[in-house]
């Protein structure tokens, strides 16, 4: 089912965002119906799960849902040395880091369960984002793409919006094209629906105390390609971006690193500058490669297809990652690389 890139009206937008709803629930695992349970939310396609947030595993606190009357939102954020400071990453609740061409990487950064009122700068998708987003039938938040790519984000019936759809504006003190942030409580309000449904969960989320001993590993060097490497060092109970270009002041508050390894293809165009655009496969599986608590455990991670969401397991069995907030890396199997000290 394909749907269109700009709202018309606030039936299209429904339908969108209905069509989302339903590929999360044909990717998700089925859940155990919650029956009378008041603490149960319904999930997309049916069933119900406890009050934990589908991005975290975290509990809801308070008056809160963990159904929301709004889909989950992926902004795509630049991650070069123009986009400083990065706004809103200490407000997402997971954020995946892929390939873009001339060796640099994007930000795919997810947001549920809180809605800042800025983020940004906001840059284009990726068919790579196709298989990131559509396990939790999420909106994306973005400049735009090129039209290679607009038609492929259609057929998968991924809904978005781009620059002049609702919140997204132009900053004047910073440089285009780094301006475009994106004001995400109204773009929120414009995605909001009458229905409320929670997503399923992203990872197969569990309680730290269940993860293999491993190995220790305490600082972290992903490597996407010859021209960027994201550095990480253990401190403090989570994980600090030592290269990130995010505010200083608010930085994503990184529980786990989970490192992907991922085939990376041909997108079958170029950018303006002439470079091959890759294509992130997130489907099939490979080595996966998850950090928690300065301690790194080795597994596999499998995924059906592009709807469907991440497994893990390592030899004993499944493999589940800590609640909390979860920065992925798709690193490339060819042109790749991640290494780790144990001090």
């Amino acid at each position: 089912m394909s749907v269109r890139v700009h709202r018309t009206s606030a039936s299209a937008l429904a339908l969108a965002l209905a069509a989302s709803l339903v590929l999360a629930g044909c990717g998700g695992d089925e859940k155990d119906d919650g029956g009378d349970d008041p603490e149960a939310q319904p999930v997309a396609g049916g069933g119900a799960l406890a009050q934990t947030w589908p991005l975290t595993g975290l509990g809801v606190s308070g008056d809160q849902s963990a159904a929301q009357k709004h889909p989950v939102l992926v902004v795509k954020m630049d991650n070069t040395p123009s986009s400083a400071p990065q706004v809103g990453l200490d407000a997402a609740d997971l954020v995946v880091e892929e390939l873009v061409e001339g060796g640099s990487t994007r930000l795919a950064a997810f947001y549920y369960s809180d809605i800042p009122t800025e983020v940004g700068p906001v840059r284009s998708m990726r068919a790579s984002d196709i298989g990131i987003v559509a396990p939790v039938g999420a909106t994306m938040v973005t400049s735009g793409a090129a039209a290679v790519t607009i038609n492929r984000i259609e057929d998968a019936g991924i809904p978005f919006f781009a620059e002049g759809d609702a919140g997204l504006y132009r900053e004047d003190s910073r440089s285009a094209p780094y301006n475009l942030m994106a004001d995400l409580e109204e773009t929120t309000k414009a995605a909001s629906t009458d229905e409320e449904a929670r997503p399923a969960d992203y990872l197969p989320w569990g309680d730290a105390a269940d993860l293999p001993a491993g190995q220790p590993a305490k600082t972290i060097a992903a490597s996407f390609s010859g021209g960027h490497t994201t550095q990480w060092t253990f401190n403090g109970g989570g994980y600090v971006n030592e290269n990130s270009y995010a505010d200083p002041k608010a930085p994503f508050p990184a529980d786990t690193i989970l490192v992907l390894r991922v085939e990376v293809g041909d997108a079958g165009y170029t950018d303006p500058a002439g470079n091959p655009v890759p294509e992130t496969k997130l489907e099939g599986t490979g080595p996966a490669m998850l950090f928690h608590n300065g301690r790194l455990v080795r597994g596999t991670w499998s995924k059906a297809d592009l709807e469907s969401p991440i497994e893990l397991r390592t030899q004993a069995g499944e493999l589940i990652v800590p609640t909390g907030h979860t920065w992925v890396e798709l690193i490339p199997v060819d042109g790749g690389d991640v290494t780790f000290t144990k001090k």
